[in-house]
């Protein structure tokens, strides 16, 4: 509205001065035409004192004592001066210019900001700034001739001001009524956007609440039923190794029947660790610290140095919590699998109004131009956690270069 209101007046504005030109133009139509016109006789082309005198009289009278106009001129196709309310003037002849000899031959009205340095202006500098004002008109025989005006640009500017603030009332008016009319479209709009957004909140709620059910069912049957199976395979093929052993069964047999059972151990210990990946049982019954813990034992296993350090009783919303963790596991992931790293630090902190953690490791790093990752071969999973970040309402910093190694930190408003 105010961008509007602002243009509108400048509009306004240029239209009031433009209208303030206009009245000028038309005063001096009137007086060249009207009133200067009939007078110029053959007498006042030849300079005559008794037609200049008479001349000189009704301008006086009826143009300069009534009008703002405050100088008079009358010009001949030579650019002679015929008549002038300065008679130093008369008879003295100064070239005319484009514009000037344009209405000569054309006709019409033009105005212009008078150059008060030019010599035909001598007697008028007195006025400091002036508009002139030029008409054609005709004298005896149809002899072509201009007359010309000159008016204060104080007064013009006056007029022009008159103008718009006449019109200023009404354009303030109107765009009031504007605004009032656009409230209870805006406050509706508003109302409606709101109601959307918590709908989409709710959406996402329910989705994650959805999302976090199925991978605690998904964890609780693979535990329930391949976990259980495959444990009692393993110890069925160890009983059959050792049972082998007795009868004096071959050295081969045997050692493929270990070999398989060595083989089942491990990949009950990966499906525990899926199992944890895809549901932390620790992070609900025990809290972020110890789901942390198990989170890191891989990497300890693999001979990472891992230096954790959160607060026994950190006192996180569920919610929070969860989400560090889901950010922990996805950098400590990229710190085995992809950085090559040797030392990962995890930190998180609690302030007065906000939850900090940071996941920092010196592997090799990446460039994070066009993290954002739009393309197919893109960091998806940081575009995971920076998605449940957002949705948190969070603030995700990710900082890495190629050698430098790579620091995680997420901040979480607790207000």
């Amino acid at each position: 509205m105010i961008i509007i209101g602002a243009v509108a007046f400048v509009v306004v504005r240029r239209s009031a001065t433009a209208g303030a030109i206009g009245q000028a133009k038309e005063l001096t139509l009137l007086a060249g035409r009207g009133i200067a016109e009939p007078l110029i006789t053959p007498g006042a082309l030849r300079g005559a004192p008794e037609a200049l005198a008479r001349i000189d009289r009704v301008v006086h009278r009826r143009i300069l004592d009534r009008t703002p106009i405050v100088r008079v001129k009358i010009w001949d196709a030579h650019g002679r001066i015929v008549y002038s309310d300065a008679p130093q003037l008369v008879g003295s002849a100064f070239p005319l210019g484009a514009s000037e000899r344009e209405v000569l031959r054309n006709g019409g009205v033009e105005a212009d900001a008078s150059d008060l340095n030019r010599p035909e202006n001598r007697y008028d500098r007195r006025f400091t700034r002036l508009v002139e004002v030029y008409v054609g008109i005709h004298g005896p025989g149809g002899t072509r001739l201009l007359y010309e005006d000159y008016e204060r640009s104080s007064t013009i500017s006056a007029s022009s001001r008159r103008q718009w603030a006449g019109l200023l009332p009404a354009l303030v008016g109107a765009l009031l009524v504007l605004y009032l009319i656009q409230v209870p479209l805006a406050y509706s709009l508003a109302r409606r956007l709101r109601t959307r957004q918590r709908e989409r909140e709710e959406l996402l709620r329910r989705a994650i609440e959805a999302s976090d059910l199925e991978r605690r069912r998904i964890a609780a049957d693979l535990h329930d039923s391949a976990v259980q199976r495959l444990a009692g395979v393993s110890l069925s093929l160890a009983a059959s190794a050792a049972g082998s052993g007795v009868a004096g069964a071959g050295t081969t047999m045997r050692a493929t029947i270990t070999q398989a059972a060595s083989e089942t151990r491990e990949t009950i210990r990966e499906l525990r660790t899926l199992l944890v990946d895809i549901y932390p049982p620790t992070l609900q019954r025990s809290g972020l610290r110890a789901a942390l813990n198990d989170l890191i034992a891989p990497l300890r296993a693999a001979g990472v140095g891992v230096s954790l350090r959160v607060p026994e009783a950190p006192n996180l919303p569920d919610d929070i919590e969860a989400l560090f963790y889901r950010v922990a596991q996805e950098a400590t992931r990229n710190a085995k699998n992809h950085s090559e790293a040797s030392e990962v630090e995890i930190w998180v902190e609690r302030q007065a109004n906000q939850a900090i953690l940071s996941v920092v490791d010196n592997g090799r790093g990446f460039s994070t131009q066009g993290e954002d990752d739009r393309g197919p071969h893109g960091h998806f999973g940081l575009r995971l956690i920076r998605d449940l970040v957002d949705h948190a309402g969070g603030r995700l910093a990710v900082i890495s270069a190629p050698g430098d190694g790579t620091s995680v930190r997420v901040t979480v408003s607790l207000r």
